[in-house]
C-alpha cells in the first residue's frame, strides 16, 4: 500500500471516530463544562500518546527543538474546539455541522498560501460534491431545512473555530522537522493541554470530577482516546502524506458516519433518500483518490 493509500485510510478511519463524538459528546454535553471536558480529553491524550511513543519510536531530544511549534498546532486546536461549544450555546447542531462543512474548502485555501498546495480541477470538483452530499445528509434531504438555516452570532464563532481547525492540517506539514506523527502528536497534545489549562483554570477547579457518573467518564475516555489521540495521530500521519484539501475532506463523511452512529444507538434511522447524499460523499472521496499533486509531496517519515 502507497503512503497516499495509507494516508486515506487513516483518514477515512478519523471520519468514523469524530463522528462518534458528536453523538456521545451530544449525551454529556449539559452535565459537565465544554472546557473542563476537552481539557480532560486533552491531558488523557497526551498521556495515551506518550506512552504510544516511548513503546515505539521514542521521543527523542531532536523533537524538543523550537517548542513554540507545538504551541502553534496545540493553540489551533484547541482554539477550535472551544470555539465549537461556545458557538453551540446558541447555534444549533444542524446550523453547526453546516459551518463544519465550510472546512476542507478553508483548508484548501490555507495550503495554498501556507504550502503553495495547488487545488486542481478534479480535487476542486471533488470538494463542490462533497460539500453538497454533506449538506443533502445534514438537512436530512429536506429543503425546507435548507432554507430555514440562519447564520447567527454562534455559526459566526464557531466559522472562526473551523478557520483555525482548518490552519491546523496544512501548519502540520510545514512544522514538521522530520518527527514521527506519534511524537509530533504528543508534543501537540502536551501543548493544547497546558493552554487549555491556562484559559479554562476556573472550570476545571469548580467540576466535582469525583461526582461524575461511570457513563460520563467512559464519554470522556472515548473523546480523550479515540476522538483526540487516535485522531490527532491520524490527522498528523495523513497531513505529512496528502495535500491540506484531500485531508479535510473527510470531514464530508462526518455527517453520515453520524447517522449510523445514532442508528447505533437506538435512534430512528433516516429517510432512504438521505442516502443520496452519503453516495455523493463517497463519488467525492473517489475523485480525490486520484493523484493530482502538482508538487513533491513533502518527505514521509516511517
Amino acid at each position: 500500500m502507497s503512503p497516499q493509500a495509507r494516508g486515506h485510510l487513516a483518514m477515512l478511519t478519523f471520519s468514523a471516530l469524530v463522528a462518534g463524538s458528536f453523538s456521545l459528546g451530544a449525551m454529556i454535553a449539559n452535565q459537565i463544562s465544554p472546557v473542563a471536558v476537552t481539557a480532560a480529553r486533552f491531558a488523557i491524550a497526551a498521556l495515551v500518546i506518550g506512552a504510544a511513543a516511548l513503546a515505539t519510536t521514542g521521543v527523542p531530544r531532536s523533537a524538543a527543538r523550537a517548542p513554540w511549534r507545538y504551541l502553534v498546532l496545540g493553540g489551533l486546536f484547541g482554539t477550535y474546539f472551544v470555539l465549537m461549544f461556545v458557538g453551540l450555546k446558541t447555534a444549533p447542531p444542524v446550523s453547526a455541522a453546516a459551518v463544519f462543512t465550510l472546512t476542507p474548502v478553508l483548508s484548501a485555501l490555507a495550503g495554498w498560501v501556507l504550502l503553495q498546495q495547488v487545488t486542481t480541477p478534479r480535487m476542486a470538483l471533488a470538494l463542490v460534491i462533497g460539500a453538497t452530499g454533506a449538506l443533502w445528509v445534514i438537512f436530512r434531504a429536506d429543503w425546507q431545512a435548507f432554507m430555514a438555516f440562519q447564520v447567527d452570532r454562534g455559526e459566526i464563532i464557531y466559522f472562526w473555530g473551523c478557520v483555525a481547525h482548518a490552519i491546523y492540517t496544512p501548519m502540520v506539514r510545514k512544522l514538521n522537522r522530520g518527527e514521527p506523527a506519534v511524537v509530533f502528536s504528543f508534543g501537540t497534545m502536551v501543548a493544547g493541554c497546558l493552554l487549555l489549562s491556562l484559559y479554562g483554570w476556573k472550570d476545571i477547579a469548580a467540576t466535582d470530577w469525583a461526582s461524575l457518573s461511570l457513563f460520563i467518564w467512559v464519554v470522556i475516555l472515548y473523546l480523550s482516546v479515540f476522538a483526540t489521540a487516535a485522531s490527532f495521530v491520524l490527522v498528523q500521519y495523513s497531513a505529512l502524506r496528502l495535500p491540506s484539501a484531500k485531508v479535510m475532506a473527510y470531514t464530508y463523511l462526518v455527517p453520515s458516519w453520524v447517522i449510523l452512529w445514532e442508528i447505533a444507538l437506538g435512534q430512528k434511522a433516516p429517510a432512504l433518500l438521505v442516502g443520496v447524499g452519503a453516495v455523493l460523499t463517497v463519488v467525492a472521496l473517489v475523485l480525490l483518490l486520484k493523484s493530482e499533486e502538482t508538487q513533491k509531496a513533502a518527505p514521509v517519515t516511517k
